[in-house]
């Protein structure tokens, strides 16, 4: 089978396109990129839909945390706090649990109808759902930062003409706050999109083998006894992410720096976390 071949029969394997029954023997190089690069789209999945709906949240997370209003200061401060500092591999089974155990398939809503949830077990919603949380708290926390970082010279500016209120916030404040805190969510994007490797250990079942980049990774392991190729494959598909997350990244950073001298524009710069 050429590579050209290989790549009809499983570039889209992981979506349910192309051949059924995975090789099991002669697996080529070919094979392994191909495999383990289908499997890449599942990751792209999770961190972008993550990425996308987290942000929002983040956003208001902060701006709860950062309210004169206690009933919306102490949730949004436990939830910071309850997702920062546990790790994200316990998160993925307690979430497990809680869906499969708690809500058993489905919720009563007051005996009047029934809401169904054994589809939060399944890998595709689950654990996007545990990554959207997970970063909904390292993302908030970011922005509380940046957003408490204002200075108050733009502040007193505004009021003394006349600006307050949502004006104030979505003039001043506002790109004030994504300007300051960018930097450091290009940091926690990039992060979560390594996150997604962890989906493939946790407890949500990838749904008729089709699993993510680590699944297909394994998979090869076991059946060549060779673990120094596959994994590395992985870890090469991750690095051209980082890349281009990097760059797109930074032509948003570039956009809302746009107003200030070259010289003191900041430049986003990969700062790895080692431990999280």
């Amino acid at each position: 089978m050429t590579c050209f071949e290989t790549f009809q029969a499983y570039g889209l394997r992981s979506l349910g396109f192309g051949e059924n029954l995975l090789p099991t023997t002669n697996i080529t190089l070919c094979d392994q990129f191909v495999l383990i690069g289908s499997g890449l789209i599942w990751n792209l999945y999770f961190g972008i839909l993550a990425l996308a709906f987290g942000f929002f949240f983040s956003v208001g997370l902060a701006l709860a945390r950062a309210s004169g209003n206690r009933w919306l200061r102490k949730p949004a401060e436990w939830f910071i706090f309850i997702f920062r500092g546990s790790p994200l591999f316990i998160q993925f089974f307690l979430i497990y649990f809680f869906v499969t155990t708690v809500l058993r398939g489905s919720v009563s809503v007051f005996g009047l109808f029934t809401i169904p949830t054994a589809w939060l077990a399944n890998a595709w919603a689950g654990a996007a759902l545990t990554l959207f949380l997970n970063t909904s708290a390292y993302a908030a926390e970011i922005f509380y930062g940046a957003l408490m970082a204002v200075p108050k010279g733009d502040l007193e500016a505004a009021d003394a003409y006349g600006i307050s209120g949502k004006q104030r916030f979505f003039r001043i404040e506002w790109p004030t706050m994504l300007r300051l805190a960018w930097p450091a969510y290009t940091n926690e994007a990039i992060f979560l999109f390594h996150a997604t490797t962890l989906v493939f250990v946790s407890g949500f079942p990838a749904f008729q083998q089709r699993g993510d980049a680590l699944y297909y990774a394994n998979y090869i392991a076991d059946k060549t006894f060779n673990p120094f190729v596959p994994y590395p494959i992985v870890a090469f598909y991750f690095v051209c992410l980082t890349l281009l997350l990097i760059q797109g990244f930074g032509l948003v950073n570039r956009r809302l720096n746009r107003h200030l001298p070259s010289h003191r524009k900041s430049r986003i710069r990969l700062r790895p976390q080692l431990i999280r």
